[in-house]
């Protein structure tokens, strides 16, 4: 089975995503020592964490921009492997996820949607899906995203391509604000619409899921979590106010991959 994982990862003047990159490989490589890992960036000279490293096929389409979701369509075509699972960088593995494949291999594009808390709860927290909610879309979380090589998903991704590139076509059929930027998690509900949730989904696949740190997923006073939690790094993985993280931890305060890399390297 040609498989393997792709993080898409491209720095900013604000955030090293490489850097993110680098301790999730090394945190699946931890977990799987067999897997295959690749990172798709604009910049190749990043190797030491990765199997392949692959420049964007079609450059960098924002280089002004400092969120550069807008490139996130050209994985696809990016993605050396038959069966590929997508991950958002700025995340940690703390436990093997090898069941997934099995799993996933029988569709064509699975989009996540499960997220937990760090107490390992189901979370139904809508408070960052206002656009989602508002037009009644698929609530989906692009951060895990499995799909393998074919018409179904090559489609899927061309549909995000056009989402992207013509988003003011896009608002004048949904229910958001026209000055607002489109994020990959819209645009992949969007394309899951478009293309048939039952295509593009996995609803009794709750363990296709990743643990989300946001504030009000978390029942938290601030955003910054590692402010406020008590976290513990070992070689066991990562503890949150005593609760060992069973699933993929996207940390999403950037910075905390500095700690992190001291741990996975």
């Amino acid at each position: 089975m040609n498989k393997g994982f792709v993080i898409l990862a491209q720095n900013t003047v604000d955030c090293d995503y490489v850097k993110c990159a680098e301790v999730l490989a090394a945190s699946i490589r931890k977990a799987m020592p067999n897997s295959n890992i690749t990172l798709v960036t604009d910049n190749v000279d990043h190797s030491k964490y990765f199997d392949y490293v692959v420049a964007l096929p079609y450059g960098d389409l924002e280089p002004n921009s400092e969120w550069k979701l807008s490139n996130d369509w050209q994985i696809y075509e990016a993605s050396p492997y038959e069966f590929t699972i997508k991950l958002e960088a700025d995340m940690y593995l703390p436990t093997s996820v090898d069941y997934w494949w099995e799993v996933l291999q029988n569709k064509e594009i699975v989009i996540s949607e499960t997220i937990r808390d760090f107490r390992g709860n189901i979370s139904n927290s809508t408070f960052y899906r206002n656009f989602i909610c508002n037009n009644n879309l698929p609530n989906v979380y692009n951060a895990l995203t499995y799909f393998k090589k074919g018409n179904l998903a090559e489609k899927f991704f061309q549909t995000c391509k056009t989402c992207f590139e013509d988003w003011n076509s896009v608002t004048s059929e949904f229910k958001c604000n026209i000055n607002e930027p489109p994020t990959t998690d819209w645009v992949y509900s969007i394309a899951c619409l478009l293309q048939g949730v039952e295509n593009t989904t996995l609803p009794n696949f709750n363990a296709f899921s990743m643990v989300h740190m946001k504030q009000y997923i978390n029942d938290l006073l601030s955003e910054d979590w590692t402010k406020e939690c008590v976290y513990e790094i070992s070689n066991n993985g990562i503890r949150v106010n005593t609760y060992p993280q069973l699933y993929p931890f996207h940390y999403h305060i950037k910075n905390f991959s500095d700690i992190l890399l001291d741990e996975c390297t």
